[in-house]
Parts: C-alpha cells; structure tokens; sequence
C-alpha cells in the first residue's frame, strides 16, 4: 500500500513543477504529516524530492528526474489505453500524434505488457453517437482543436439557433463530444459559455495567447451546465396519480432527476396511489413520455393534458373493442 502511494508521489511530482503539501495530501488522501514522511523516505532511497519551506513552499524533484514505466501493473497498463477514443481525436486532427504517444508508451512498457493495446482494444469500445443519426465531423472542428490545446485565441462566426449570425473573440478551454455533437467551452464577454461547433460558420485562430484560469475544470463544468440546460427545458407541470408500478416507471420515461424530485415529494391517496407534481417541457412531450406507462398514470391536471389523455383512450376503446 505504501509502495504504490510513494510511486504515486514521484508521478505526481513529475508530471508538475512543484505540489504543496496540501495538494499532495488531497491526491494521495493521506495527512500532510504523511506526506512529508513519505517525502523524506524518497529522498533517503535516492529520490530526489525537495522540500521549499516558507507559506509558498512545496515539493518538487530536482535534477530532471524521470522515473519510468516499468512498474505499470497490466490493469494499469490495459487502462492506459482505453483513455482515448480514436474516432474523436481523428475528428479533431490529433490521431497522428496520439498513435506516436501510443506507440513510445508501449516501447517503454515491460516486454509481457505490450500486448496491453491489443487486450484492450479488444474489449472495449466507446461508439459516442447516438443510435439512428448520422454522425458529422464539423469542418471547423480542427482549427478550434488546435486553438484549445495551443490556448490560442480565436475569432468566430457563429450561427444562433434563430439562423442569425455574431461575432466572437473567443478563449476556447475545452471541447467536449456528446451523443455525437461536438460542443465548445469557452471564455467570453467575461463568462464562460457553450457553443455547438457545428455552428460555428468560421473560425480564425490568432497567433494572441491567453493564460487558462488553473481553477476551470472542463467535467465539472460541462456537468453544472448539462445539468442547468436540462432543467431549463421543465417549464410546466403536471399532476399524476401513479399505482406502484407507475412510480417504479416513471424515471424511466420522463427525465430522471425531475422524477425522482416529484417521487420524493409525492403524498399518498386514500386508493394507495401517489399523488405527484411533475415538472415537464410541456404539453406535447408530457404525453408522448407518460403515455408509456399506460393505466399505471392518471393525469389530474392541467385540463388540457388530461383531454388529450381521455381523447386517446376513447381511441384506444374504438380500436380494440
């Protein structure tokens, strides 16, 4: 256990210029009095791990150490090569220099782990688009690519959902691929801001660099924001009255989190049935969602909606009878 947290140390250390304490303890989730254990363990053992005292100090490696990849575990190893997805870095013009990485990180593997890329390719495959659409490589694509990892500033055009067209000078952080639609992160007019790259109508990267904020984490953002335009769509209600089965359904047939919210919140009837308010699009998507779960779900209100539910009932009678 200590063995692999001390390797884990030196990684850590080698892959920055220098790591506080603190930071060091967060990663490795241990105490701080740990950490510098560990640190002068590595230093006795020939490591050389200096510590800079002072409220700005820390630790770093001196002398340009490198430690290398044999101690890899075949797990490990296997893993390292699922952290790609070949479709996506050929889209943005990277597959080139992602094989060249591959193949220097197999070079240095132990001679019984280089069959790790085949194992796990063999196994494993992300296809990111969804079923029953064609997925499209946006043209602009590769020019952004280049300026989120050159952290280039870029002057865009870029088309609204309204067919209207603007102007951009935007910071691009990050790209990210979802249901196979590529979406842009990036820093403008003061916020940081989402952009689907298939909008984009021109995309000009500039030799202007720009410093990252080291305090944007592209996951967490692209979750806050995912999360926020999904709940943004839940502009009405809908009051249900659910049997057992209809409760234990509904996650599956509307969105998951507004589900779970009316369940929590739902009261019992005096029939046994659950008495639940539901946030929804509207009108037209409540009925094709709750429409599945059949007698399982009344609808109460609105008036509207519980109509359009009884009309379809009558036609279900006409049909089946």
């Amino acid at each position: 256990m200590r063995a692999a947290r001390l390797i884990k140390l030196v990684l850590l250390l080698q892959s920055r210029p220098s790591m506080t304490a603190a930071e060091l303890a967060a990663e490795l989730e241990v105490s701080e009095r740990t950490v510098a254990r560990d640190a002068l363990a590595l230093s006795e053992a020939g490591v050389p791990v200096y510590a800079d005292r002072g409220r700005a100090g820390g630790y770093r490696l001196v002398g340009g150490y490198r430690t290398r990849l044999t101690g890899l575990a075949r797990g490990e190893a296997e893993a390292l090569f699922l952290s790609g997805l070949p479709g996506a870095l050929r889209d943005m013009g990277l597959e080139d220099a992602a094989s060249a990485a591959r193949l220097k990180v197999s070079a240095a593997l132990l001679p019984s782990l280089r069959d790790a890329p085949r194992t796990a390719a063999q196994r494993f495959h992300l296809d990111a688009p969804g079923w029953y659409q064609e997925p499209a490589t946006p043209e602009l694509l590769p020019a952004l690519a280049e300026a989120v990892w050159d952290d280039r500033c870029a002057r865009v055009r870029y088309r609204r959902g309204d067919g209207t067209e603007v102007e951009r000078e935007l910071r691009p952080y990050g790209l990210v691929l979802k249901a196979g639609v590529w979406y842009a992160c990036a820093w403008t007019d003061g916020s940081f801001r989402t952009y689907r790259v298939d909008r984009f109508t021109a995309v000009a990267v500039g030799g202007e660099g720009f410093e990252r904020d080291p305090g944007f984490d592209l996951p967490a953002f692209w979750s806050a924001r995912s999360r926020e335009f999904a709940r943004s769509l839940l502009r009405a209600e809908a009051v249900l009255l659910l049997t057992e089965e209809g409760a234990r359904r509904l996650p599956y047939a509307t969105d998951r989190e507004a589900a779970e919210e009316a369940l929590a919140a739902g009261t019992a009837e005096a029939d046994g049935r659950l008495r639940v308010t539901l946030r929804v699009e509207n009108e037209e998507v409540a009925f094709a969602q709750l429409l599945g779960l059949g007698p399982e779900a009344e609808v109460t209100a609105p008036a509207a909606l519980r109509e359009r539910f009884a009309e379809a009932a009558r036609g279900f009678g006409r049909l089946y009878r």
